[in-house]
């Protein structure tokens, strides 16, 4: 079974997603299920929780607080938890994105999922990265 990393954008879209069928709309109801073998780390959980309160897009998703805080405490219970250290080897093309190239050196045989084309473009070296519209093909 594949183990992913799965972006912040990935799971906002998710979220507020209206079709059901959107690639990443079932990518979260994957992380929900327990359909996908997933890793989070604290600064990753962080940053899903931070970006999922921010005003509009929790106007967009029209979800509380204590419920943002139910969903992520259901994907943490789901998610293979790592605590990476830096990747001292290789720098994400955006500082903002350290923590994904952490867990992408601490679990090389991890795929990342993500919508973000600046690190599409500039993957990690010799790590994948892809779109969320491919993980069906491959899950």
């Amino acid at each position: 079974m594949r183990l992913w990393i799965v972006d912040t954008n990935v799971v906002v879209s998710g979220l507020i997603a209206r079709d059901p069928e959107r690639p990443t709309a079932k990518i979260l109801n994957d992380m929900m299920t327990g359909e996908m073998v997933f890793l989070l780390s604290p600064m990753l959980l962080a940053e899903y929780r931070a970006v999922l309160l921010r005003p509009g897009i929790a106007k967009r998703h029209a979800l509380s607080e204590p419920e943002i805080d139910q969903i992520l405490i259901e994907l943490t219970a789901n998610a293979k938890w790592s605590e990476p250290t830096d990747d001292d080897q290789h720098q994400a093309p955006d500082y903002g994105d350290r923590h994904l190239w952490s867990l992408l050196y601490a679990h090389p045989e991890a795929i990342l999922l993500t919508g973000d084309r600046l690190l599409l473009v500039n993957p990690r070296p010799g790590s994948q990265i892809m779109l969320p519209a491919d993980y069906k093909a491959l899950s």
